[in-house]
C-alpha cells in the first residue's frame, strides 16, 4: 500500500546505519517506515537515563562529521544548527600498565616528543607510519568505502592495491613496520578494537583509521549522541517518513525472488518496494530469511564464520568528580597479544582485562546531577561461543574491573558510587539480537571484508538491502554511516520502480 502514492520502504532496525539508510531514502523520494523492537530508536546508540545521570549505551567518539553533514545536506538543511560537535583534544589517554601514559592526538609537536620519551629511534617510523596511514586512508577509505562490492570483478580491481598498501598484512604486522618499542607498537595498533577486530587478525587497511582521526578530529555531541539520533529521527519525519518503536519483525516476505514485504510479531503484514535490514546479517539471513532457500548465507556458512568479539560494559555514577580524568582513557592490562589471544582465539574470559573508560561529563557537567561524574567502562570479551556464563560471571566481572579502576585512575570509586547498570554479551544477542552476542558482528578479517563481507544489495532475495556493521565496510559510525551510502548506487529510483 502507498498511502500517499510514493514507492515505501521499510528499514528494519533504527541503529545509525538503519536511521541514515532512512534519511537518504526519504531524500529521494520513498515513503519510509522504520521499524525498531527496542522502546526507542538509536540501536547500539540508544541512551540510558538513571537517578538524574545520562550515559550513551554505545559509540561515543564522531571521527568524520561529514557523513552526518551530508545526511542533513540531502534535506535542505544544515547539521550545524541542529547539532553541535565539539573537538576532544587530546584524542585520549592511553595509560599503559607501569602507569605511563602517553595523551594521543592532533597536536603533532606533542606526539613526537611522547614518542621520542619511549623511543628516540621510532621517531622517524612515526613520520612513515603518518604517511602510510594516509595512503592507506585515500584508498580504502575515499575510493572503497562507498563502492558497492558485490561484483568479483570489483575485487579484482581492488586486488593491486591492496598489495602495495600491504593490506594483506594485520594491523599489528603493518605497524611493526614503522615502531619497534612494544609500546609504540600497542599505541598504533589498537584502533581495530574499537570496530571489533584483533590487531593481530585485521588488515592493515584499519590503520586507515590514525589519518582519518587525524584529519577530521575526534568529536562529542553536545547532550550525548542522543542527540544525533533525535536529529536523524526529525529528518526521516520531515520528509513524512515513520519511526515506530516496540515493533518486531519476524519475517522478511518473499514472493518470486523478490522481498515484498515483512510480517511483525502478532501477524500484522507491511508491504514494502524495497527493504533495508540493518539487523545483523547473521539474524537478517538466519532468522528473518529463515525459510526461504540461500545459496551463500546458509546456516552452515553462518555457523562456520568468525564473529568479533563481545563486550562487557559497565555505567556508573559517581557522588564525586574525577577531573583529572579525560573524556576518553584506554587503561591498558598486563597482557596485549596474550589477552587478544583469549579473546578472539582460544575464547576464555581472562582473569586480566585492557579498559576504555569514557567520563562524558568531563566536557558536558549536564550529563549528571551537579558535582557528580557519569562514566562507562568497556572490556572486550570473548562472544557467547566461549561458553561463559555471563548470569554467573558479571558481578565478579564487576568486581575486578571496578578494583582496577580504584587502583588506577578512579581512588574512592567503590564508595563514591550512587547508580549502575551493566552490559553483558547475554544483552547483545538478546535485546540487540547480535548472534552469538558479538558486539560487532562479523569479525573484521580480510576473507570477511569488502566482497567476502554479506552484500549490501542481498545476494539471496532481490529488493533486499543491508546496512550496518556486519556488511560492507564495516563497524564504526563511518562505516555504518557508509554502508548507509552505498545505497544511493543500488536502489533503484522510486519513480523506475512504480513505472
Amino acid at each position: 500500500m502507498r498511502a500517499d502514492g510514493r514507492a515505501h520502504a521499510v528499514v528494519i532496525g533504527a541503529g545509525f546505519g538503519g536511521l541514515a539508510a532512512a534519511v537518504r531514502l526519504g531524500a529521494r523520494g520513498f515513503r519510509v517506515t522504520v521499524l525498531e523492537r527496542l522502546d526507542q530508536p538509536g540501536g547500539r546508540a540508544r541512551t540510558f537515563r538513571e537517578a538524574g545521570f545520562t550515559f550513551d549505551a554505545g559509540p561515543t567518539i564522531i571521527t568524520a562529521p561529514q557523513l552526518f553533514e551530508e545526511l542533513w545536506s540531502l534535506c535542505g538543511e544544515r547539521f550545524a544548527d541542529h547539532v553541535r560537535l565539539r573537538e576532544v583534544e587530546p584524542f585520549y589517554d592511553v595509560r599503559f600498565d607501569d602507569g605511563d601514559v602517553v595523551s594521543y592526538g592532533a597536536d603533532l609537536a606533542s606526539m613526537r616528543r611522547q614518542v621520542a620519551r619511549i623511543s628516540p629511534q621510532d621517531v622517524a617510523g612515526f613520520e612513515r607510519f603518518l604517511a602510510a596511514s594516509e595512503r592507506i586512508y585515500r584508498v580504502a577509505f575515499e575510493e572503497l568505502a562507498h563502492q558497492p562490492f558485490h561484483g568479483v570483478g570489483t575485487m579484482l580491481r581492488a586486488l593491486p592495491d591492496l598489495v602495495r598498501l600491504g593490506g594483506l598484512r594485520s594491523v599489528h604486522d603493518e605497524v611493526s613496520r614503522y615502531f619497534r618499542h612494544p609500546k609504540l607498537q600497542l599505541l598504533f595498533s589498537f584502533h581495530p578494537l574499537l570496530v571489533g577486530g584483533s590487531p593481530y587478525r585485521a588488515t592493515a587497511y584499519y590503520c586507515l583509521i590514525t589519518h582519518l582521526e587525524r584529519a577530521f578530529r575526534v568529536h562529542r555531541a553536545e547532550g550525548g549522541m542522543g542527540s544525533l539520533v533525535a536529529g536523524l529521527v526529525r529528518l526521516i519525519e520531515g520528509r513524512g517518513g515513520q519511526v515506530r518503536c516496540g515493533t518486531t519483525v519476524e519475517e522478511i516476505l518473499v514472493e518470486r525472488g523478490h522481498a515484498t514485504g515483512v510480517r511483525l510479531a502478532g501477524g500484522e503484514v507491511v508491504r514494502a518496494d524495497a527493504i533495508v535490514s540493518n539487523a545483523d546479517p547473521a539474524w537478517t539471513y538466519g532468522r528473518l530469511l529463515a525459510r526461504h532457500p540461500r545459496r551463500r548465507w546458509t546456516d552452515r556458512r553462518l555457523a562456520r564464520a568468525d564473529y568479533s568479539m563481545g563486550l562487557f560494559v559497565w555505567y556508573f555514577g559517581t557522588r564525586r568528580r574525577y577531573d583529572d580524568v579525560r573524556q576518553h582513557t584506554m587503561i591498558m592490562g598486563p597482557r596485549y597479544r596474550g589477552l587478544l589471544e583469549d579473546i578472539f582465539v582460544r575464547r576464555v574470559l581472562a582473569q586480566d582485562f585492557s579498559l576504555y573508560l569514557h567520563r562524558p561529563t568531563a566536557s558536558d557537567p549536564s550529563l549528571a546531577p551537579p558535582g557528580c561524574d557519569a562514566f562507562y567502562v568497556l572490556s572486550p570479551v570473548p562472544h557467547l561461543g566461549s561458553g561463559v556464563d555471563w548470569r554467573c560471571e558479571a558481578e565478579p566481572y564487576r568486581t575486578r574491573v571496578e578494583a582496577r579502576l580504584e587502583s588506577t585512575v578512579l581512588p574512592g570509586l567503590r564508595d563514591s558510587i550512587v547508580t549502575s547498570r551493566l552490559l553483558t554479551p547475554l544483552d547483545f544477542r538478546d535485546e540487540l539480537l547480535s548472534v552469538h552476542g558479538a558486539a560487532f558482528s562479523l569479525e573484521p578479517t580480510l576473507l570477511q571484508s569488502a566482497w567476502f563481507r554479506p552484500h549490501n544489495a542481498s545476494e539471496e532475495v532481490g529488493g533486499l538491502y543491508l546496512v550496518g556493521a556486519g556488511t560492507h565496510p564495516g563497524a564504526g559510525l563511518p562505516g555504518v554511516l557508509s554502508s548507509a551510502r552505498v545505497l544511493d548506487r543500488i536502489v533503484p529510483d522510486p519513480v523506475a520502480r512504480r513505472a
